[in-house]
């Protein structure tokens, strides 16, 4: 690399660093408010984003209404306006962790059933922990102060194109010692953890779209036909660990519980995609039960079988 390519590079850098302070600064000084603060900002949020600035909104009413053919149209956008209240209060609730005590997230955010994963793993065997973009998902990361303090906790995620934003919510979400692994380097990972005798809890967010080159598998997910990642199977049947789900309910504002289920104890011995399936309808019963709490605002349903025949 020439002198001219190194001071480039550094300069490129340096920006890079620099937006991200400033926009840790800028996140951190709004974390310092109380909850009941934020969600003021969260309220003047929402009447920007659904009525001003209409962000995203034909795609929210058009995933709503194929998901749910039989609702009446004023239910549909009675969800739709609950979901986008829900989506302004993830923004600042996501921004709390940044300035949040371990007691204050114990009483928000409550692991139900957790005994199931601490006592099958006191085997030494590690989990894969299936959840989805419903409910406050950052704040799942908080089950670290949950499980046994061997258990090492981490998250799959896919790493955002600004690198500022990228290394910010890697910041929030290693906030309570779980542990960040960029996909492409999963298997890499859980090879190394497992060698090091580490027993792992690994979450997977595994209810949107995967890339065409990662289709394997077809199925229906909210009355709608839908290709569906059938990595963590994958993945359980090569390890033979412990396959869990995190059923999410708001319980209210600022307010959450997630009830531990076991999807699969002996994943080498099942037919395959049986495990994806179990997840896929334990998904649409958590949506189901509150439709508002899920990420309506992707295009989740944008490939057709008939394009890959």
């Amino acid at each position: 690399m020439s002198d001219h390519q190194k001071s480039h590079f550094s300069l490129f850098t340096f920006h890079f660093s620099l937006l991200y302070y400033i926009m840790y600064a800028w996140m951190f000084c709004h974390a310092l408010f109380p909850l009941r603060i934020l969600y003021i900002f969260s309220d003047i949020l929402y009447f920007f984003a659904y009525y001003i600035v209409r962000y995203r909104r034909k795609i929210v009413r058009m995933n709503l209404t194929n998901a749910f053919p039989d609702k009446p149209e004023k239910e549909i956008i009675r969800i739709e306006k609950d979901f986008y209240q829900y989506l302004c209060d993830y923004w600042f609730e996501t921004m709390k962790l940044l300035h949040i005590s371990d007691q204050e997230m114990l009483k928000r955010m409550k692991f139900k059933n957790i005994e199931l994963i601490n006592d099958m793993m006191k085997d030494g065997n590690s989990g894969l922990f299936y959840l989805g973009h419903y409910g406050n998902w950052e704040w799942v990361t908080s089950i670290t102060l949950s499980v046994d303090q061997d258990i090492v906790a981490g998250q799959i995620y896919r790493p955002l194109r600004n690198k500022s934003f990228d290394d910010l919510f890697l910041t929030i979400r290693k906030r309570f010692g779980s542990v960040g692994i960029a996909k492409e380097d999963t298997l890499r990972a859980i090879v190394k953890m497992r060698k090091e005798g580490q027993k792992m809890l690994i979450g997977f967010m595994s209810d949107q779209t995967p890339s065409a080159r990662n289709i394997h598998y077809w199925s229906t997910f909210m009355n709608q036909e839908a290709p569906i990642f059938t990595g963590v199977e994958r993945i359980a049947k090569q390890t033979g660990f412990y396959v869990f789900y995190a059923d999410i309910v708001r319980i209210k504002r600022g307010y959450y519980e997630a009830e531990c289920k076991l999807i699969s104890a002996d994943p080498k011995s099942e037919e395959d995609n049986a495990i994806t399936e179990r997840y896929i309808r334990e998904m649409e019963k958590t949506i189901s039960r509150n439709p508002a709490y899920w990420l309506w605002t992707h295009k989740r349903w944008k490939f057709k079988k008939e394009m890959f025949q």
